[in-house]
């Protein structure tokens, strides 16, 4: 299981954006979290995929509650989660090949042995021709580049995969083309995804159960957060 009891985090402890939210994701089990943009969902997620501490409630991963965090996290519970972001070229070196994009978690945990076999497979999977793998960010369309993001957070073979808005820049053929690929990968490895955005459509044809950002939230958390400028953003 993957659980999130009254969390709250943020970016500064005197004003959090997510109060007191729980959620619990089974394996295999695909969930669907809806909300408005600026409700804090996407802070959440990096919660939920080990990138973000939270100021307070629980996390527990695989029946074991979660004390480490980005690096602090033991590899083998880092390497659990796959992520794709949002925005591609802000999650993506602009340095990199889109080839040397995908490798790079399994170069990271020493693991190059398995490179060339893993992005031969995964590349055709997400729409990667052999030429597109050998142009940078900056050569290819936002499509393009959030299929890479997608075969990178695949690559290790994660055993819960957290889609952070995936689609929400792409267009309707992109989108029904990387929805297909998460779900044939959930089919063959028996993922959990916790799938995060604003559309209900989307979210309800793709996931097992969708349960908006109110439902989450404890009785008596407060219904908003206020951005950095000062206005309130509604959460519920």
């Amino acid at each position: 299981m993957l659980e999130l009891t009254r969390v709250t985090a943020g970016y500064d402890r005197r004003d959090p954006v997510v109060r007191e939210v729980s959620l619990s994701l089974a394996p295999g089990e695909s969930l669907g979290l809806l909300g408005p943009s600026g409700c804090g969902k996407s802070t959440l997620a990096r919660v939920a995929a080990l990138l973000h501490r939270p100021y307070g409630g629980t996390v527990v991963l695989d029946g074991e509650p979660v004390r480490g965090w980005r690096h602090r996290a033991p590899r083998a519970r880092r390497t659990a989660v796959g992520v794709v972001f949002q925005q591609p070229r802000l999650s993506a070196d602009p340095r990199l090949t889109l080839r040397e994009l995908v490798a790079q978690p399994l170069r990271a945990t020493g693991r190059r042995a398995e490179v060339a076999d893993r992005v031969a497979a995964l590349a055709p999977a997400v729409g990667l021709t052999p030429e597109l793998l050998e142009r940078r960010p900056h050569e290819v369309s936002d499509g393009q580049l959030q299929r890479a993001c997608l075969a990178r957070a695949l690559v290790l073979r994660p055993r819960w995969l957290i889609c952070d808005e995936m689609t929400a820049m792409l267009d309707a053929s992109t989108t029904a083309a990387l929805v297909a690929v998460v779900e044939s990968y959930r089919r063959e490895s028996g993922a959990g995804l916790l799938a995060v955005g604003h559309d209900r459509v989307l979210l309800e044809r793709w996931c097992d159960r969708t349960v908006g950002w109110q439902e989450c939230s404890a009785p008596g958390a407060p219904r908003g957060a206020m951005s950095p400028g000062g206005q309130e953003i509604l959460t519920t």
